[in-house]
């Protein structure tokens, strides 16, 4: 429900469409310069579809694709300047609704699910 409000709030404020799978991949390079298949192995979509979307970010202008120092073979991502700004808009957007969580519920009790939610559930 939460990622879905975000997507909305972001969409209702910007003419660029990105996916919830396209902001969990900006999120694992943000202020990083990792390798495609890093990023491949440390998100939980197929490797194909990884690669589908960190093309589309790619022609939305939010990531840079460049050749790794160490290996030919292997690519690097960063995201762009524009995409480092949209990543951190919505940051903003995500704090401003923990901020209303926090004001209806308490901080006692928005800790608490903050810890519940971070345990481990056994699953």
């Amino acid at each position: 429900m939460l990622r879905s409000l975000t997507n909305r709030l972001w969409n209702e404020n910007h003419d660029l469409h990105i996916s919830n799978s396209e902001w969990f991949i900006m999120a694992r390079i943000y202020k990083k310069q990792p390798t495609i298949s890093y990023v491949t192995k440390h998100v939980d979509i197929s490797r194909q579809a990884t690669h589908k979307f960190i093309k589309s970010l790619e022609s939305k202008g939010l990531v840079e694709i460049s050749k790794a120092q160490h290996n030919n073979k292997d690519k690097c991502i960063r995201l762009t300047e524009f995409g480092e700004q949209c990543y951190e808009k919505n940051a903003i957007i995500k704090a401003s609704l923990e901020a209303k969580i926090v004001e209806s519920i308490g901080s006692e009790r928005a800790a608490l699910l903050k810890e519940l939610l971070q345990s481990e559930w056994g699953l």
